[in-house]
């Protein structure tokens, strides 16, 4: 007999592979065992995923430190967790799109704000899509990773961590975010569905104490530290996403996404 992944010969009573731990497969395939294989993956308390989970809340230096540092057998590796973070969130876009679309007008949220009641937050907002918004937001989400790797390479520069195994951190953090806020979303869409959008800005500083949280674990920070370390972190996302959003507005005149006229003052 042999292994039907990597075809190493095996004896008949093995049950999994020596050479690659792979489960010897003998019945054929029933919806009964996809649906068994099904609950082992996704809904089985040993499994990868729920593991993965449950220690980012408890022990988040377990997996981080320990796919830094090569353990990678114990939880679901970043780049998958990543995959299924994004699978999600483009599911949640087609449910909210298809079914709650007018829960989730943010436009018509922030013009109602006294912060953009002015003329000109007023002008520019007129030019804000939410359905095109949602058509981005992986892209946005996926891109914010390395940006947050970069901005924590440069925060903790007297740490042993490089620029990609910051970014790992974040993949898991921010992954974590993800299917955890998508799952919550969209239980509050079915129940209270005109509490979303305060969940969502909720979810911002509750996201944050989290990474405080998963830093000072991993770094073994002090109270201090932690304060000094997350003032810097913020002053310099603040500084790149002024300078990035800058930098998108310049484009968007160049490619006539914004007509420069619209927010001279009205005479």
């Amino acid at each position: 007999m042999k292994c039907k992944n990597c075809h190493t010969q095996l004896k008949e009573t093995y049950n999994y592979c020596n050479s690659c731990g792979g489960k010897v497969i003998r019945k054929r395939l029933t919806l009964k065992h996809l649906f068994e294989h099904l609950s082992e993956t996704f809904f089985n308390y040993d499994n990868k995923l729920l593991r993965t989970i449950i220690s980012l809340f408890t022990k988040p230096e377990a997996v981080i430190c320990n796919y830094v540092d090569g353990v990678r057998k114990r939880y679901i590796n970043p780049i998958s967790f990543l995959g299924l973070s994004l699978t999600l969130a483009g599911l949640s876009v087609f449910l909210i799109k298809k079914f709650y679309l007018e829960y989730f007008d943010l436009k018509a949220w922030m013009m109602s704000l006294e912060i953009f009641s002015n003329e000109y937050s007023q002008r520019a907002l007129e030019s804000y899509s939410t359905s095109d918004s949602m058509e981005y937001s992986s892209f946005i989400f996926s891109a914010i990773i390395p940006v947050f790797g970069i901005i924590s390479r440069i925060v903790f520069y007297n740490k042993k961590y490089n620029l990609t195994e910051h970014i790992v951190i974040y993949i898991y953090t921010m992954s974590l975010y993800s299917i955890i806020s998508i799952l919550i979303g969209q239980a509050i869409l079915i129940i209270a569905p005109t509490y979303y959008i305060s969940f969502i800005f909720l979810s911002y500083p509750v996201i944050l104490i989290y990474h405080c949280y998963v830093l000072k674990r991993i770094f073994k920070l002090s109270f201090s530290e932690l304060l000094l370390k997350t003032f810097l972190f913020l002053v310099i996302f603040l500084l790149s996403y002024i300078i990035i959003g800058v930098i998108s507005f310049v484009v968007g005149l160049l490619l006539g996404s914004y007509d420069i006229n619209s927010f001279k003052p009205k005479t």
